[in-house]
């Protein structure tokens, strides 16, 4: 764990280098190109070969030998996993959903069309993309939420189609909890293929896979690169790095609900970054303390340590201000602010993906049930992209109608500029609607 200590301001610009200033990550730099090349050759023999380029990454990568008409998960089969899952356990995945829909339904704009005084209308037509495809990952372990956070949002903006892939890598199939997801989030339709091929499949399509419009969810470095490879032909959500949280705290913040922040962040990859902005000097005993004392009931305790002994920090700011300008240099994925009075926190802060306020509000009700999406920007990405909403599947179409009074009223100034640019036929398309 790192620990600053900010007593002036030279101190403040070395905590801002330490956490936000790029590093030497060239050994790092390198091996993602060496994956990006990688994975390149993989879409391109998606691209040209389909299914049968398909059947031999699954059989490569994950293991599972599986014919085109294998990869699609049958309604059949969705309805065994269905009754598979403990009930409880589909009650609170139900509940979640509500939730997500109701937080996502409340982003959506509304089509708008005015009519000016001369009978002209102008406006916009907001509709929802015809197809999305959705990635969840099965690797490490297998997510119910990133299922949900995904489709509902998709579902609430009116998407047409909705296909989900994941890998084969529960029994030759997907996982029983993720597939009642899926149908409890309504997928259109399922396949059990995964990783960049999976990806390669939905911008391309292939004989078995229909192509779609845009693909979200999040994966590993190859599902990564391979979004970015396909994101001139489809739009993507984001291409998402490590975990992060930033905690801001003062002298009522419990060291333990600290500590719960880093470590559930901690415990997703080995490059997860936690940061703890603190006016409290007693912070940088008791939250490890109490980390250490935690860790002694968790599972992925390698992985947290590593994540926290590269990627963990303690800053001790003067004053809440100061805590609070850095924060937003880091523009986080997550941010928690544990203090005395978070809203006054909340007011100046312009840059997180998802903000947690107060002393009861872990990440992790945002994680899983709180509404909000989890998909979100990272990288400090947040200083200028936002999470994954409904707005997001759907697109805007602007509606010009002139009158015969407006073309003779504004004609002449839009031919003069025109003329200006030097674009004489844009000019001329005005001059042929003027009346002599």
């Amino acid at each position: 764990m790192n620990v600053t200590t900010i007593q002036s301001d030279s101190d403040y610009r070395s905590a801002v280098d330490s956490i936000c200033s790029p590093v030497d990550n060239s050994d790092a730099e390198r091996v993602l190109q060496e994956k990006t090349e990688a994975t390149k050759s993989i879409v391109d023999a998606v691209r040209t070969r389909g299914d049968a380029a398909l059947a031999e990454f699954s059989e490569k990568f994950d293991g599972v030998a599986l014919c085109p008409d294998q990869f699609e998960v049958t309604q059949a089969e969705i309805d065994v996993a269905f009754d598979q899952v403990d009930s409880a356990l589909i009650a609170s995945i139900k509940k979640a959903h509500a939730n997500i829909e109701f937080y996502h339904a409340k982003n959506l704009r509304q089509s708008w069309e005015e009519t000016l005084k001369d009978g002209s209308t102008i406006g916009q037509r907001v509709t929802p993309i015809e197809s999305a495809g959705v990635y969840v990952p099965g690797g490490k372990a297998f997510y119910p939420s990133s299922v949900l956070m995904n489709i509902v949002p998709a579902k609430a903006a009116g998407v047409n189609e909705i296909v989900m892939v994941s890998p084969p890598s529960y029994k030759g199939t997907i996982h029983p909890v993720v597939l009642a997801a899926a149908k409890i989030a309504g997928a259109d339709r399922v396949f059990r293929i995964g990783g960049a091929q999976a990806v390669a499949a939905l911008a391309y399509g292939t004989e078995t896979i229909p192509q779609v419009l845009k693909i979200t969810g999040p994966g590993n470095t190859f599902v990564t690169a391979a979004k970015s490879l396909v994101r001139s032909i489809c739009d993507i959500d984001t291409e998402a790095g490590p975990s992060e949280v930033t905690v801001i705290a003062d002298a009522s913040a419990n060291p333990r609900y600290i500590a719960g922040e880093m470590l559930a962040q901690s415990e997703h990859d080995e490059e997860a970054t936690s940061v703890l902005i603190t006016t409290d000097a007693s912070h940088i005993e008791s939250v490890p303390a109490a980390i250490e004392k935690e860790m002694e009931t968790l599972s992925r305790t390698d992985i947290i340590r590593t994540a926290l002994d590269n990627g963990g920090h303690i800053i001790v700011a003067r004053d809440l201000d100061e805590a609070t300008a850095l924060s937003n240099l880091i523009g986080p994925e997550h941010l928690a602010i544990y203090t005395e009075s978070p809203r006054a926190i909340l007011e100046n802060i312009t840059a997180a993906g998802s903000i947690m306020v107060g002393h009861n509000t872990t990440v992790v009700w945002g994680d899983y049930i709180a509404g909000p999406n989890h998909i979100l920007p990272t990288g400090r990405r947040a200083r200028f992209a936002s999470p994954l909403t409904a707005e997001d599947f759907r697109k805007v179409s602007s509606v010009i109608e002139f009158s015969d009074t407006r073309v003779q009223d504004l004609g002449p100034d839009v031919i003069s500029i025109a003329t200006a640019e030097e674009l004489t036929a844009h000019a001329r398309a005005v001059e042929i609607r003027q009346k002599d």
